[in-house]
């Protein structure tokens, strides 16, 4: 799951341009450049391979709730496959991965009666929160904390004791340790919900997020840490360490 822009910056006339941003051949060459942004989910093989099967694609216009949008995609593309029989009953759910830009917590929510896995990255700088300690009484009163310590991902003596963590050898980047922690959740923003449109998710959702942090020794992208949100268990709790 992507967004990839058409740019149209000489075409005044094309209606419902947005500003796309784009790459640059160095990391502090990004451009933002008129265009028309375009969303698509694309299959992918488990070999290395660069090629892939694109499933749908939609543009994205100025008034779209991407997050909206980008959830009734994917339901559709699901659908669409079930209904091929592309997937049986008793198959894994679908891995449906994304980049840092998705709000996978509120997609997980909207898909959350479909068979699908989301996983997406985070920024190397993101701070989480763990969850609210047990209330106790205060004689001088107060409100209770909504959230517990800060988890900051550019912090590991932040980190907690992982629920699941599992070690394997990767023939391209040597030891990669794999942390999942439960019950790690986002501090609520104001831009979270922005459109007011749809059903709103609720404040928690116990045993439903989960927290795994891919640890590598060498970096693939500057300032990536390679770090996930996935919403079910995609970790065997057997091979644990």
């Amino acid at each position: 799951m992507d967004v990839y822009p058409w740019l149209r910056s000489d075409a005044a006339c094309s209606p419902e341009r947005l500003f796309c941003h784009v790459h640059g051949r160095s990391e502090a060459a990004a451009q933002i450049i008129p265009g028309w942004p375009y969303s698509f989910v694309a299959a992918l093989t488990p070999d290395r391979t660069s090629w892939t099967a694109v499933l749908d694609t939609i543009r994205l216009g100025p008034t779209d709730d991407a997050v909206a949008v980008t959830a009734g995609q994917l339901r559709q593309v699901v659908q669409r496959l079930i209904a091929a029989g592309r997937r049986q009953g008793g198959d894994r759910n679908i891995l449906v991965v994304m980049d840092a830009g998705y709000d996978v917590m509120r997609l997980a929510w909207l898909l959350r009666d479909l068979p699908v896995e989301l996983v997406g990255r985070l920024r190397s700088g993101r701070a989480l929160r763990l969850p609210a300690p047990p209330r106790v009484y205060q004689p001088k009163g107060g409100r209770p904390p909504k959230h517990g310590k800060e988890f900051s991902l550019a912090r590991p003596q932040a980190w907690t004791e992982p629920s699941v963590a599992t070690v394997n050898d990767t023939p391209r980047y040597g030891k990669a340790e794999a942390r999942a922690s439960r019950s790690i959740t986002r501090p609520a923003t104001a831009t979270r919900h922005r459109s007011g449109r749809g059903p709103r998710p609720p404040a928690r959702q116990p045993g439903r997020r989960r927290l795994r942090l891919v640890l590598l020794p060498a970096k693939i992208r500057p300032g990536t840490h390679l770090s996930s949100v996935q919403t079910v268990s995609g970790l065997d709790p057997a091979a644990a360490t």
